[in-house]
């Protein structure tokens, strides 16, 4: 998805390579056993040189898109060094022509299969549509008995396509788009990702209704200290009990995303001042 370009990496490309792998090896979690770095600097490095002089629509080099989908899986969904290894090489065998049996003698028969199940995902898009039938995605979900890190993976490959889709074609952000919120949001929200679920069908509401999203996000934003004093007023008391029980808790609290403000604003058939319940603690 969002497929490349090819020219000479500059200077500056090569900083920002360097940067954006920083900012995943410098906060990453749950990869302090003995080897875990070495692996995932290695599938680093192997992609990095796959990828070598490929560009996505955005101009960015193509890289940046791996080494993103890998800090989504570790940092947002809190998975191991094989899933970033997997991460970072999970275009390689589609988009460079390196065989599997490559990546199986380099790094391992679990990572292979990882990749396998990923690129096979890839393999039931319509090649002229970007998009999903039912039945492929039907297929797409049976991996899930094998590896489902493959189907979170893939989930992290969608977020971050769904955060860069600025660069594509129109008629091809509104395909993805809808895909996204027909198939990915609801998977993701069956396997307990609440919050990248509501950005999937955010950031698709965004490109398939931008006037109505930009409405919404407006007013949330002109309502923004209004509302966190409301949900301070509220959480209070609650922390306060809780702190004197002696119970070890977490508590946040924000408006709810502006698709599910909408869908509320659409069920009950009333503008956006007649929703009241808009915050979520």
């Amino acid at each position: 998805m969002v497929k490349t370009k090819t020219k000479i990496l500059t200077p500056e490309d090569i900083s920002r390579i360097d940067s954006e792998y920083r900012l995943l090896t410098d906060n990453l979690y749950r990869c302090d056993k003995p080897g875990d770095r070495e692996l995932i600097d290695k599938a680093f490095r192997f992609a990095n040189e796959a990828h070598r002089d490929m560009y996505r629509n955005s101009g960015e080099p193509y890289i940046i898109h791996p080494i993103n989908v890998a800090r989504i899986v570790n940092q947002e969904i809190g998975l191991g060094a094989k899933s970033v290894a997997a991460a970072l090489l999970h275009d390689v065998v589609e988009d460079t022509g390196i065989p599997l049996e490559e990546i199986s003698k380099q790094f391992g028969p679990k990572i292979a299969s990882l990749i396998d199940g990923l690129t096979k995902i890839s393999g039931t898009y319509n090649k002229e549509t970007n998009s999903l039938q039912a039945e492929n995605f039907r297929k797409m979900l049976m991996t899930l008995s094998d590896d489902f890190r493959v189907i979170l993976v893939k989930i992290a490959d969608r977020l971050h396509n769904m955060r860069t889709l600025d660069s594509m074609p129109e008629h091809k952000r509104m395909k993805i788009a809808g895909e996204t919120v027909y198939l990915y949001a609801p998977l993701a929200h069956r396997l307990g990702l609440y919050a990248i679920k509501s950005e999937l069908e955010d950031l698709s509401f965004k490109f398939r209704q931008p006037q109505i999203y930009e409405e919404i996000a407006d007013k949330l934003k002109h309502s923004e200290k209004r509302f966190y004093t409301l949900i301070n007023r509220f959480s209070l008391p609650i922390i306060d009990k809780l702190t004197k029980e002696g119970i070890q808790f977490d508590i946040t609290g924000r408006p709810k995303s502006i698709f599910s403000i909408w869908k509320k604003m659409q069920s009950k058939n009333v503008p956006f001042e007649e929703i009241y319940d808009v915050l979520a603690v």
